[in-house]
């Protein structure tokens, strides 16, 4: 056990890689990648480019298979388990670049987050809760998304995987395609949404950032673990900063 991972004795992962391999024919893009993720915390993978950042997030939904090892959620190995699935079972992803569909109204977006829940009222009761966290959002309801600004579009993104009513929310690459200026602002949404009690999984490139507001955080190279740690810890690690990661 590492120092990173929760004093919670007996603590069973919500969402778990143990000892994972992904290929993609004959590329070997995650290599024995053991994570783990508990109720409640937020944590972050870092990595630059071609580390094996979104293979991970694909082999977590069940996008890709890994060759070996287990992904386990809640418990249960759901390595032959449909993306629907675990999306059923509480696992849902915030893309990167948002990818809405455009000329669908924001209303209408967030309505497909929804897509494999039959509680209308849970549903009605989410879509204020986004409502409350995202007061922009109620006011643009009508308006085709692809009319909005890249903030705005980030929170309808958030928003609809808000209505899958998630145990885990993974999110791919948040900062990217953002303004300098929005990149704050987004950083601060995600704080506001896992102080509501949302455990997040973020992968991101902007390791400052993503440090700054993480329980921990693991670092990826060419598909393997090569940190695992706080990120209190990560942020003042010299093989860290003197990484590309921190430059970002």
């Amino acid at each position: 056990m590492s120092d990173s991972t929760p004093a919670v004795e007996g603590a069973t992962p919500l969402l778990e890689m143990r000892q994972v391999n992904t290929h993609y024919g004959a590329v070997h893009a995650l290599k024995d990648v053991n994570l783990a993720i508990y109720a409640g915390e937020m944590v972050c993978l870092l990595g630059g480019n071609a580390s094996g950042k979104s293979t991970t997030l694909k082999t977590l939904l069940g996008m890709v298979k890994p060759s070996s090892g287990q992904v386990v959620l809640d418990g249960e190995v759901v390595n032959d388990r449909s993306t629907a699935y675990r999306v059923e079972r509480g696992v849902t992803m915030v893309p990167e670049n948002r990818r809405l569909f455009q000329r669908l109204s924001v209303r209408e977006n967030l309505q497909l987050g929804a897509y494999l829940r039959n509680d209308s009222a849970g549903i009605a009761s989410d879509l204020e809760w986004v409502f409350e966290l995202f007061p922009r959002v109620k006011e643009r309801l009508s308006q085709k998304s692809g009319t909005l600004s890249g903030g705005e579009q980030q929170m309808v993104a958030i928003g609809r995987a808000l209505m899958s009513r998630p145990k885990v929310l993974l999110m791919d690459e948040p900062s990217m395609g953002l303004a300098p200026a929005l990149v704050k602002q987004n950083f601060e949404l995600i704080e506001q949404i896992h102080a509501a009690g949302l455990t997040i999984f973020m992968v991101e490139q902007n390791a400052n950032m993503a440090l700054s507001i993480a329980d921990r955080g693991w670092v990826l190279q060419t598909g393997r673990v090569v940190l695992d740690d706080t990120a209190e810890n990560l942020l003042t690690h010299p093989d860290l900063r003197a990484s590309y990661l921190g430059e970002a």
